[in-house]
């Protein structure tokens, strides 16, 4: 009954498209029939696929804001913003988000980012730059080799000396991997991962910092915290106390918009504390009134105006809502494959579930993103769990886990 349900959900979404006006190019046409199709089955990539900016498209059109050119250069948390920008709503943005990551209003500042990776660089620019206007000397970047790649690359890009520390098998860093790695005559800049890109792995932030604390000879320290997915969901669980900047003790932290908030194109949010914006190296620029401290200087307009769109649209209890129907479907997922008897593996807070590669035409129909661990087996594969991926959908798709086994 249930495939049978889920066999008649699609048919009634390719109806829904099979009316939508053509572009009259065959090409372009055939790739959004094609790519819709598969939208059914895309299990492996952390995209919210029940995305709420239909509504959104249609007021941009309507007026006209398709042929209005607008630039958020410049900084959106100063009192003077630019008229030909959209600077008023990116700084609603950042004041509603900020408490959720225990922000103060009046102690915060962030931009809406062009990315989770723009949102890094960042963490990792203000990082050191902080360590360098306090201490005068060059820091270290420590990062675990199980982290998003992005931030390997950053600390390359901006020529900063970095120390991969190694993860336990979840992919967690390891404390006394990190002592063994301190270099305590520098100052330490390191970068967390709140749900690592394979496996979604925290790094146990707590016990990291206290291996810190204990060598009070290190000139001075910055924490950045990579939340890309997990950062949108967990404020919005009982786990919020884990993107707490005054619990846990970061600087600075980025997230996506993309993934858990639905924004159909990179986006993403980075909030540090003022002091760490404060200690940024100054470009006056009388036209944008003031001081130019992000990396970027030309920013999507329009990225803020969804961002704002979807608090007034779907909000705290609407996120709450979708966080706590992930998290269970995460757990049925899991206990299904147990069922099942096939090898699978969850971290705790995570809607990240890896197991043992299936054969390569489940890989292909459900898109899942491949890994390779020797800990659990060698090849393996993983579904996130967002929220298209619903109870009637992981049945099917362990159903056919199932009938692959019997042949």
């Amino acid at each position: 009954m249930k495939k049978v349900c889920f066999i008649l959900a699609t048919l009634l979404l390719s109806a829904q498209y099979m009316y939508a006006q053509t572009s009259g190019c065959e090409k372009l046409d055939k790739w959004i029939e094609t790519w819709k199709k598969g939208q059914q089955t895309y299990f492996g990539y952390p995209v919210n696929e029940k995305s709420q900016l239909h509504d959104f498209y249609e007021w941009y059109l309507s007026t006209g804001m398709e042929v209005i050119n607008l630039n958020n250069a410049g900084d959106p948390m100063t009192n003077t913003p630019d008229k030909m920008s959209t600077h008023a709503f990116e700084r609603e943005v950042i004041e509603y988000f900020a408490p959720y990551y225990d922000f103060d209003i009046d102690n915060v500042w962030g931009i809406v980012t062009h990315s989770g990776t723009d949102g890094n660089n960042h963490g990792i620019y203000f990082g050191a730059n902080y360590l360098k206007n306090k201490t005068k000397m060059e820091p270290i970047v420590y990062v675990s080799d199980e982290a998003h790649y992005s931030n390997m690359r950053l600390a390359h890009l901006q020529n900063l000396d970095m120390r991969l520390v190694k993860s336990d098998p979840m992919g967690r860093m390891i404390p006394e991997e990190l002592e063994k790695a301190l270099d305590t005559s520098r100052p330490v800049l390191i970068v967390y991962a709140m749900g690592s890109t394979f496996k979604g792995a925290i790094d146990d932030m707590k016990a990291l910092n206290a291996v810190i604390a204990r060598h009070k000879e290190i000139p001075a320290v910055y924490r950045h915290v990579d939340a890309a997915l997990f950062g949108g969901y967990l404020p919005f669980t009982k786990h919020k106390a884990m993107v707490s900047h005054k619990e846990i003790g970061f600087e600075s932290i980025a997230i996506s918009g993309h993934k858990f908030f639905g924004i159909d194109s990179p986006s993403g949010l980075f909030f540090c504390t003022r002091d760490i914006y404060e200690n940024q190296s100054d470009f006056n620029v009388t036209y944008l009134n003031g001081n130019m401290r992000m990396i970027n200087c030309s920013r999507d307009a329009v990225q803020p105006l969804k961002f704002w769109w979807l608090i007034q649209k779907v909000g705290s209890k609407g996120w709450s809502q979708q966080a706590q129907s992930m998290m269970e479907c995460t757990a049925y997922l899991k206990q299904q494959l147990d069922k099942i008897g096939w090898p699978a593996w969850v971290n705790e807070y995570s809607n990240t579930v890896f197991f043992r590669r299936p054969s390569a035409d489940i890989v292909n129909l459900y898109k899942l993103a491949l890994g390779y661990d020797d800990n659990f087996g060698g090849e393996l594969a993983h579904i996130v769990v967002m929220q298209h991926v619903t109870k009637e959908k992981i049945d099917v798709f362990i159903n056919t886990l199932k009938n692959s086994k019997q042949k």
